[in-house]
């Protein structure tokens, strides 16, 4: 449910979010590390969860500007940040509401993408937000073919987005940056866990994208 400030309060996700980056597999950070490399100036993360990405953030890093709707990750994610070898600074609301007009030299999206009501309409509004010449890094789950594009529409139509956050899997993320404007630098796909486990979302896009300048 979202108020009116652009608080989301999710109680039951936001408890299940909270074990699993408590746990995340040495992959899943690895990949993390990855998104996060070789950052600088004045960068902008939406969906910051629990602060996962602060510890990665590397030093040519200025000031992250993290936004987290959720209340209890919230709180989690302001700890996360006093910690953090960079200067962050956590607000409560939405990428939707977000008052702070940039520019930033890079935007940073972690699984949130297939979070968003619009997509479409957020990826637009964070090239705005971009200097040109600036980077969205992102490391999203994103559709699938064959048989495991099918589950993934099945869970989508079903129970996954109301227990996972409003979690979309089968989302084609990668051209819903491309219509927005950004050029692609580098990309690719992987796999977090087998390919024979009957999950929805274990490939992950990863990736770099430039508003041309």
């Amino acid at each position: 449910m979202t108020s009116a400030t652009g608080q989301v309060r999710n109680p039951f996700f936001s408890r299940v979010w909270t074990v699993m980056s408590a746990h995340e597999t040495d992959a899943l950070t690895r990949l993390r590390q990855e998104n996060l490399a070789e950052l600088a100036g004045r960068v902008l993360e939406v969906g910051a969860g629990t602060g996962t990405n602060f510890a990665h953030y590397p030093d040519s890093v200025e000031e992250v500007v993290a936004v987290e709707p959720e209340a209890s990750l919230l709180a989690h994610a302001r700890r996360a940040a006093a910690a953090a070898p960079v200067p962050v600074r956590v607000r409560g609301e939405t990428i939707e509401a977000l008052s702070d007009t940039g520019p930033f030299d890079a935007v940073v999206c972690s699984l949130v993408l297939c979070t968003v009501d619009d997509a479409d309409g957020v990826v637009r509004q964070l090239f705005t937000l971009l200097a040109p010449g600036g980077e969205l890094r992102y490391m999203e789950h994103v559709a699938s073919g064959g048989w495991r594009g099918g589950l993934q529409r099945a869970a989508d139509a079903a129970v996954w987005p109301r227990l996972f956050g409003n979690c979309h899997t089968h989302r084609d993320t990668e051209r819903t940056i491309a219509a927005a404007g950004f050029v692609t630098g580098t990309a690719r796909r992987q796999w977090t866990m087998p390919r024979w486990l009957p999950l929805p979302a274990v490939e992950f896009a990863l990736g770099r994208a430039v508003k041309p300048r």
